[in-house]
């Protein structure tokens, strides 16, 4: 009878969340907010709460953060990430500065102590790169002049995850000074060692793990990421990290294939972590934060818009391009919610989960608005301060061709 419940539940969650996929797809939107929505109506306190299915859906859960961070890492070769840390670690700095300290003043200012701020500061400086990567291409700008400088950021923030999720993983575990700076130290001693294996010897990595059939090549790649991954979190460094370390040592061949075989797999187990993130925030808490919420979103939408004009304004980018760069940055989504699910899990902070929820919320779907429409609505703004300051002059655009966009710009 357990097990019937169990299909019964877990069926109608998959169900669920294919229905709400295709919604989102419908209308061109990120279906994230809507699967974190529908945590919250499964969950304690929702609409339909669960019970035999959420221990499975807890285990699906944490496959899907080991997914999302090895695909990540598939995305770039240890000899990309190397250049992009020489070329544009400023702008990675400038980003960390701008974007983590409101959640920190945050916390702090709500009483929350110094570990909710450390935690909260990394939910307001990662951006989502899986949102932006489909604003990207769904608004035609990846051949863009601005769009390297933005992947740029996120690599820079992918990198800095390796630091920071060891940081947190230490702190909200309750561990000392002593045991947090041997994390830290496993931590950045096992990246060093894996970037420098995957430099020198990448092509030999890969050649082992590659395959024709691609049965075998799913399951060495799965089962190595997995296996690693659970030995990284029996050291005290955080799984993410594990499997962000395999998909950074990967590359040519078998970094494709395994992109293609475990795309779907990755869909849908990150669909059931966000399903189980929202499966333990109760509905009821999050009108109290809703505010604060708001009002860190409003801060760090505008810090994230400044760190991609900066950032395009140091590559030589145009003004258009200085501005699409910000606007396209502003998405918070998948690491945020991993972050704050490490303090949930933890028991750091009861609002802290609500405060997340919200805010991710709130920008998984105004950053795809941000990215269409801080250009136009910034160069609209200086016409009408320009003109302003010399009412005489006509506007270039009444008297010329209409201006059009290029990919150069």
């Amino acid at each position: 009878m357990h097990s019937a419940v169990l299909l019964i539940e877990f069926g109608s969650i998959i169900l669920a969340l294919g229905l709400l996929g295709r919604f989102a797809g419908r209308f061109r939107i990120s279906p994230i907010p809507l699967y974190l929505l529908a945590g919250l109506a499964f969950g304690e306190g929702g609409l339909l709460p669960l019970g035999a299915s959420e221990q499975f859906v807890a285990t699906g859960a944490e496959i899907g953060v080991i997914l999302l961070l090895l695909m990540l890492g598939l995305e770039y070769s240890a000899s990309d990430l190397v250049s992009h840390l020489k070329a544009h670690y400023p702008a990675g700095l400038v980003d960390g500065a701008l974007n983590a300290l409101p959640g920190a003043v945050a916390a702090l200012l709500l009483g929350w102590g110094p570990v909710a701020a450390v935690v909260l500061a990394g939910v307001t400086w990662i951006s989502s790169s899986g949102v932006i990567a489909k604003v990207l291409g769904d608004l035609g700008r990846v051949g863009n002049r601005e769009t390297p400088v933005i992947l740029s950021v996120l690599v820079l923030e992918d990198l800095a995850m390796a630091v920071y999720l060891p940081i947190v993983t230490a702190l909200v575990a309750g561990a000392g000074l002593a045991a947090g700076s041997l994390t830290l130290a496993i931590a950045l001693g096992a990246a060093g060692l894996v970037l420098f294996l995957a430099v020198r010897y990448g092509r030999v990595i890969s050649r082992f793990v590659s395959s024709d059939d691609p049965e075998k090549l799913l399951l060495v790649v799965l089962g190595l990421t997995i296996l690693v991954a659970g030995v990284a979190q029996q050291l005290q460094v955080s799984a993410a990290v594990g499997a962000f370390l395999v998909g950074i040592a990967l590359s040519g061949e078998a970094a494709e294939g395994a992109h293609t075989l475990l795309s779907p797999l990755r869909d849908l187990f990150a669909a059931i972590f966000f399903v189980f993130f929202g499966l333990h925030t109760d509905p009821a808490s999050i009108p109290p934060v809703l505010l604060p919420a708001l009002a860190l979103a409003a801060v760090t939408a505008a810090t994230k818009i400044a760190t991609g004009y900066w950032a395009a304004r140091r590559a030589g980018i145009s003004v258009k391009g200085r501005w699409r760069a910000g606007g396209a940055l502003v998405a918070r989504g998948e690491f945020s919610i991993v972050i704050a699910g490490l303090a949930v899990t933890a028991g750091i902070e009861p609002s802290l989960g609500p405060l997340a929820t919200a805010y991710v919320l709130i920008l998984v779907v105004v950053g795809p608005l941000t990215a269409r429409y801080t250009e136009p609505l910034a160069l609209g703004w200086s016409r009408r301060r320009a003109a302003r300051r010399d009412p005489e002059q006509e506007p270039v655009e009444r008297t010329g061709a209409p201006a059009q966009t290029s990919v150069g710009d």
